[in-house]
């Protein structure tokens, strides 16, 4: 991929930056992606399954990680504050309004943004999105019946018994090791080493400021939320134990205008399970 690096610095002078991908012009700004983990860089969206075909990509690295600075004091990783540098990037690309993905995690960040400044807003991707910051939940059996889907799987039933096990407060390390593959749409080679990759640019210090007190505040981001103008997309994974359709369902009914799609076959990161797929339900709505 041809990845074009991009510095701007935030409010409190920390050089942060992104990546672009694909075409921009004056009026096609890029969509400004944010990647979760939580504080994972951008790397592991790669192109998001050549939707940079269809709109340029500006890739972001939160502060503390990829090849952006900031984190210095950790606790400038915390959800909320990670929202003001959402802000500097707007006025770096000169933009009135922009358009935001957000995936898992990253989902909250884009939600804290959106509280603050919903005028700013032109248009949400919400991928797989996390509830932290929403205080959202739902049974258990919806979680069970997605994961049932996958009962012919070799791994299934030392993942089914470890999940029952985490749900009572009973699962030990190892067993929480083996609810990976719950995560994804295919469970090989290449995915394991994705998830490698993914874990070996995990910092432990940022991920424990990225929730910590005063990251949330559940009740005035979904009142805020519910009064958002802008149209917004949330895509949930057809396999996805973690954020299950019913899950996301509920993110989609908190905003006034929003749409509800699920990618069959797809796990949490549903650009990996068909790329061409993903593409077709995200690049008509960003058109």
């Amino acid at each position: 991929m041809d990845l074009t690096l991009h510095s701007f610095f935030a409010r409190d002078g920390a050089r942060l930056t992104f990546r672009l991908l694909g075409s921009t012009s004056p009026s096609r700004p890029p969509l400004i992606c944010v990647p979760g983990g939580p504080m994972l860089d951008s790397d592991y969206l790669g192109d998001l399954g050549g939707l940079h075909a269809d709109r340029a990509l500006a890739l972001l690295d939160p502060r503390g990680t990829g090849s952006s600075g900031g984190a210095d004091d950790p606790s400038a990783c915390r959800c909320d504050r990670l929202a003001d540098d959402l802000e500097a990037l707007r006025e770096h690309l000169g933009e009135a309004r922009i358009e935001l993905l957000g995936h898992s995690a990253g989902a909250n960040v884009v939600y804290r943004y959106a509280e603050r400044s919903p005028g700013r807003v032109c248009r949400l991707v919400l991928v797989a999105p996390s509830v932290r910051g929403l205080d959202l939940e739902v049974p258990n059996d919806a979680r069970r019946t997605v994961a049932r889907l996958r009962s012919e799987e070799p791994w299934f039933a030392d993942a089914m018994g470890a999940l029952e096990a985490a749900w009572v407060g009973t699962a030990t390390a190892e067993q929480l090791g083996l609810l990976e593959p719950f995560s994804h749409g295919c469970w090989d080679d290449a995915t394991r080493a994705y998830v490698a990759r993914m874990d070996a640019r995990r910092d432990p210090r940022h991920i424990q400021a990225f929730g910590a007190d005063g990251a949330f505040d559940a009740t005035s981001t979904r009142d805020a939320l519910s009064r958002l103008d802008a149209p917004v997309l949330v895509l949930a994974g057809g396999l996805d134990v973690g954020v299950p359709p019913a899950l996301a369902e509920q993110v989609a009914r908190l905003f006034a205008n929003a749409d509800f799609v699920v990618q069959p076959g797809a796990g949490h990161f549903p650009w990996r399970n068909g790329a061409e797929r993903f593409r077709r339900l995200v690049a008509p709505f960003l058109a």
